[in-house]
């Protein structure tokens, strides 16, 4: 079935909403995904997540502090987050970001 693109382009913001919200929902499932990792591959993370969703919120004049931003990428608080999830950066991982921040 082919869509017609008006309909698409009407409903393009609900469209955009839902992949957030399923990227979010997949980001919180896998929680063993380290964000150094995923800056390594992409060059983002939850973290540039949160802050995007900070900056998106003030341009349409809402205001969000950082900690609220986190806590809906992560589904919880940030600090919490670390503790269960994250695991220290090996060297291997820090000389790998930082060769892709010197490119």
């Amino acid at each position: 079935m082919c869509l017609d693109i008006t309909l698409i382009m009407d409903k393009k913001t609900e469209i955009q909403s839902a992949v957030f919200e399923r990227l979010i929902s997949h980001l919180q499932k896998e929680s063993s995904v380290q964000n150094i990792d995923m800056m390594i591959l992409s060059g983002f993370c939850r973290n540039c997540l949160s802050r995007w969703y900070q900056e998106e919120a003030e341009k349409m004049g809402e205001e969000i502090n950082p900690d609220e931003a986190r806590n809906i990428v992560y589904g919880m608080p940030y600090q919490e987050w670390k503790e269960k999830h994250q695991k220290p950066a090996t060297q291997e991982q820090l000389d790998q970001m930082n060769a892709r921040k010197n490119k």
